[in-house]
């Protein structure tokens, strides 16, 4: 499933392409894109297919197409504070991508039905978390995952505002999944070959809106044990935080804060700062490399000095046509140069001299220069290992 758009050169111009193509259309969703490389939760050997739009399945791990996953985030109408629950979390790329949405105070939580799919999920988690500078433009709720089927759901469970399942369900265990949601809630799932989203409305009242025609592989039906029951499969509890970590938050946040309103004082200056999700995500600044050609540079003082040597003819007023003449073909040499310095950054932009300006994480500077110990500031990065 997949091919809706373009492939991309690297992540931004993915997501550009799926924002032109009308399949990702509010901000929020736009920066959680930006803000995690696809191809980082692609196998080495497969990343040249990262940016393309369709899925990849090597063994169990698993990834829809870009188009899917921005459709679903759309879907889901994501807010700060929110719980949601993925069944299905594979490599938790959706789930990272919306725990940046859900904020510290969210509920991220995910069900797997194959173990070692979730120790890929953290190992792609605890990269981003510890690599990522996107990660620092974001209050994060990071993603609990549990091994086991989600159709073997404790009845007893908790429900959710956002549910996701990631793959094809029918219509027997519509009700099964709906039962996940509280009022109010959102359901976004593969039902019957549609994507669709189901919005729960009171306690027995449902909303129902088919959003695209999608593939997925079916659910796996739960086994039966030798004693004839099924597994139980527990959720992740709801934890509470502990002050430790809302004491973090709290100088995160107030850092952040205090970042971007020293920058809105500065005109917005600097470059790359972290002062909260830039609209464009993490992108590098170009810097051009500027190049003269002599010649032509030569051939307008030649031009010029000619003009000044040679007076024009004088008009009804005494007024010299040759300044107005000069003028006008400085006006065009100068057009001219202009147009020869575009047709040199087109040059250099196809010949990859263009150089990239990585961007300046300000918070993590910030922490850093802070008169504290080494372990807290270290504390306060996340153990971060750039």
């Amino acid at each position: 499933m997949g091919g809706a758009v373009s492939a991309g050169e690297d992540n931004d111009e993915l997501i550009d392409n799926l924002k032109e193509a009308h399949y990702i259309r509010s901000e929020m969703v736009e920066q959680a894109f930006r803000a995690i490389d696809r191809a980082d939760y692609y196998l080495e050997e497969f990343r040249d297919n990262a940016y393309k739009d369709l899925a990849w399945r090597h063994g169990n791990i698993h990834l829809s197409a870009p188009c899917i996953y921005s459709e679903v985030m759309e879907a889901l109408d994501l807010q700060p504070g929110l719980s949601f629950l993925n069944l299905g979390s594979g490599t938790g790329y959706l789930s990272t991508m919306v725990g940046l949405i859900l904020g510290p105070f969210g509920v991220n939580h995910g069900v797997e039905l194959h173990a070692d799919v979730i120790e890929y999920a953290y190992q792609r988690l605890d990269f981003f978390i510890k690599t990522s500078d996107s990660f620092d433009k974001f209050e994060f709720c990071e993603p609990s995952f549990v091994v086991g089927n989600c159709l073997e759901i404790t009845p007893e469970s908790r429900q959710y505002d956002r549910v996701y399942c990631g793959a094809g369900v029918q219509r027997e265990h519509e009700d099964y999944m709906k039962n996940l949601l509280k009022v109010g809630g959102i359901l976004v799932l593969p039902l019957e070959e549609k994507l669709t989203k189901i919005t729960r409305t009171g306690y027995n009242t449902w909303e129902t809106k088919k959003i695209i025609a999608v593939s997925f592989a079916p659910l796996v039906l739960p086994k039966n044990r030798d004693n004839g029951k099924s597994k139980v499969v527990p959720l992740p509890m709801f934890e509470v935080r502990t002050l430790q970590d809302l004491a973090r938050i709290a100088i995160r946040h107030t850092l952040k804060k205090t970042v971007g309103q020293e920058r809105g004082r500065g005109g917005g200056g600097g470059r790359g700062g972290i002062g909260g999700p830039s609209k464009n995500g993490p992108r590098f600044k170009r810097r051009r490399v500027h190049r003269r050609r002599m010649d032509s540079v030569l051939l307008a003082n030649k031009h010029m000095f000619l003009n000044r040597m040679l007076p024009g003819p004088m008009d009804d007023n005494n007024n010299c046509d040759g300044a107005e003449e000069e003028r006008a073909d400085e006006g065009g040499l100068g057009g001219a140069a202009e147009d020869e310095e575009e047709e040199e950054e087109e040059e250099e932009r196809e010949s990859g001299e263009l150089r990239s300006e990585p961007a300046v994480n300000i918070l993590r500077e910030r922490i850093l220069s802070l008169p504290l110990p080494e372990p807290l500031k270290m504390y306060l990065l996340y153990y971060r290992e750039k």
